[in-house]
């Protein structure tokens, strides 16, 4: 079962050449030890939300940009040996200044409880970051299921669910304050996956208005604390 690892990074919006450049050069280590896919968004429709939003998950500056991104490997086991072996990895030492403070990029591993769909080379992702109580898992599962299909049928390639497996606690920010977990919750790191920007703007306003996203009944965790935004795909590789 494939294993993600994700990531959330402030980036000063003029790096962004020299971060794809880095994100690039950083890719044959992590191909090296088992990573099947790195995909990096860069932050093009992120909204200010009320209570939680990309921006404060990360202390990003009016001069920053949000990155999304994440790396899959075949199975958990894959990337907990690369995650131990990389950091000893001389080429680690090699690698060019971070274009970005590495201080708040928030990263973790997460364990996939949904992967719908094709999916393929990508354009245009739409990412999501959102608190699930454990007790409330399945039903979690269960809506998710129902959406991923809405999604899918409007347009979307692929619908990725993965629950907060190895999440670090970070000494300026982590995925647990990005969505002020409380009470056990556990963070779920999900994106869509679109072929452009124009085919997710169409989707969306579709998916708002079909029938099967009216459904009834409580959502299985708080709307209020999900930080979501669409990203212009920078390197898929």
């Amino acid at each position: 079962m494939t294993f993600i690892q994700g990531f959330v990074a402030a980036v000063p919006t003029a790096n962004q050449d020299a971060y794809r450049d880095h994100a690039a050069a950083a890719l044959p280590l992590f191909k090296d030890f088992g990573a099947r896919r790195m995909v990096e968004g860069w932050g093009d429709d992120v909204p200010v939300g009320k209570v939680t939003d990309f921006q404060g998950a990360v202390q990003a500056r009016d001069d920053e940009t949000v990155v999304f991104s994440w790396v899959e490997y075949p199975n958990q086991a894959t990337y907990a040996a690369a995650m131990a072996a990389m950091m000893n990895d001389p080429r680690m030492q090699d690698m060019p200044e971070m274009p970005f403070d590495g201080k708040r990029m928030i990263f973790a591993g997460f364990d996939p409880i949904l992967d719908e769909g094709s999916g393929g080379t990508t354009g245009y992702v739409d990412g999501f970051l959102l608190p699930v109580a454990p007790e409330k898992k399945d039903a979690f599962y269960e809506m998710a299921h129902r959406a991923a299909a809405v999604f899918l049928d409007h347009g979307a390639t692929r619908v990725v669910e993965a629950w907060g497996d190895d999440i670090p606690e970070g000494k300026y920010t982590d995925f647990n304050r990005a969505v002020k977990a409380t009470n056990g919750e556990k963070v779920v790191f999900s994106w869509v996956e679109w072929p452009s920007r124009a085919v997710r703007d169409a989707g969306q306003e579709s998916v708002r208005t079909d029938p099967r996203m009216q459904s009834p009944g409580e959502m299985p965790f708080d709307a209020m604390r999900m930080t979501y935004g669409g990203f212009r795909t920078i390197l898929d590789q």
